[in-house]
């Protein structure tokens, strides 16, 4: 669905042009942004190796761990249904700290086999567990303490402060949590008194 979105858009936008007499304008912005995209992903690259690297020493080091066990019992008491020695409290702990140094990339595959492991607890069921829409508005909403993709673009594009984001991100990222924790909380207690 996503592809014919694109799709659309592009083809949309070819024809407005040609209408307009704009194509080389077009032409010139299709191979600048392709430059740039370029520019881009070589950045994030860099800065992704080197975080997913430190996450990959402080794994070995134990230190993950350690926050792990730290978070174990915050976890376990937003996911109860979720045994704490299963796979998907694993998986789940991982997502969360690849997240919380603002690895998005790396969090992905992970939240992925926390979604597949809480599929399991459910059953193999279609319909989603409480414990399945938990993850995902905390997932959402992530806490952040190094946005290394918005640090790594800030550098690409040669910002004169790009750590200054460390703080807002620190404040919104701590905010949309707190927030998505409690907004899940809200409907789940509202669908169990209804139920």
């Amino acid at each position: 669905m996503v592809n014919l979105i694109w799709v659309a858009l592009t083809v949309i936008g070819i024809v407005f042009a040609m209408f307009n007499g704009t194509m080389d304008q077009v032409n010139e912005a299709v191979f600048k942004g392709g430059k740039e995209a370029v520019t881009i992903a070589i950045g994030l690259i860099s800065v992704l190796v080197f975080w997913l690297g430190l996450m990959k020493i402080a794994e070995k080091a134990g230190l993950l761990e350690k926050l792990g066990n730290l978070f174990k019992p915050i976890l376990s008491k937003l996911f109860p249904e979720v045994p704490p020695d299963h796979p998907a409290m694993g998986y789940m702990i991982s997502n969360m700290m690849a997240n919380f140094f603002g690895l998005g990339n790396a969090a992905t595959p992970l939240g992925i086999k926390t979604m597949e492991q809480l599929k399991v607890l459910n059953g193999n069921s279609d319909e989603v567990s409480r414990s399945m829409i938990t993850f995902l508005a905390i997932n959402t909403s992530s806490i952040t303490l190094i946005p290394t993709t918005v640090i790594a673009i800030m550098m690409t594009y040669d910002s004169s402060s790009p750590t200054s984001i460390v703080g807002p991100s620190i404040l919104a990222t701590f905010i949309s949590g707190i927030g998505a924790i409690i907004i899940d909380r809200f409907f789940y207690y509202r669908r169990k008194r209804k139920g």
